[in-house]
């Protein structure tokens, strides 16, 4: 069982090498600075659902501070507040270790959605964006979501497999 835990750890930092190094190949020129897969918060969000809140969260949180620090330098924080905290609050609403495909795939629209008006909302907050919400949301917020949804639909089938073989939640004694 702990082994499991422990692919599951090296699957997230691969995905966080492949976002900077292969995923910016693969996105057309135009497109760069409008769409910014996060594909290590859809695993976070299966996590979330299929495991326990608490590990999503502090999941969440190591790997948002690595975004932080490696690509967003602007400031430390918003990256790792932001996908900390919709992990938790999607896995605390959608407590269903066997949920099915639509209600995951509602899942992770509902959460990138959170992830981004977050990071959006504290940016806003800091005087760091020059946009409105509407701008926003358009421009990079949907496309974002529909890339999300695209890779929770490739990977549904082998992710939920897996959680089921580690073995759904914890207990009420091995979590925090």
């Amino acid at each position: 069982m702990r082994f499991r835990g422990h692919v599951l750890i090296m699957l997230l930092f691969l995905l966080f090498i492949v976002e900077g190094t292969i995923i910016p190949w693969l996105i057309p020129g135009g497109w760069q600075y409008r769409l910014s897969p996060n594909l290590v918060f859809i695993i976070i969000l299966f996590v979330a659902v299929y495991y326990h809140r608490h590990t999503a969260l502090v999941l969440g949180i190591i790997f948002g501070l690595l975004h932080d620090i490696i690509f967003y330098g602007a400031m430390i924080g918003p990256y790792s507040f932001a996908m900390g905290c919709a992990a938790y609050l999607m896995g605390l609403i959608f407590q269903a270790p066997r949920a099915p495909m639509p209600i995951m795939m509602t899942v992770v629209l509902l959460g990138s959605l959170l992830f981004d008006s977050t990071l959006f909302g504290i940016y806003q907050l800091f005087q760091l964006n020059v946009h409105s919400f509407n701008w926003a949301l358009t421009q990079y917020m949907i496309p974002n979501l529909c890339v999300h949804f695209l890779f929770a639909l490739i990977i549904y089938v082998p992710m939920r497999k897996q959680f089921e073989l580690l073995g759904g939640r914890p207990k009420k004694e091995e979590s925090l």
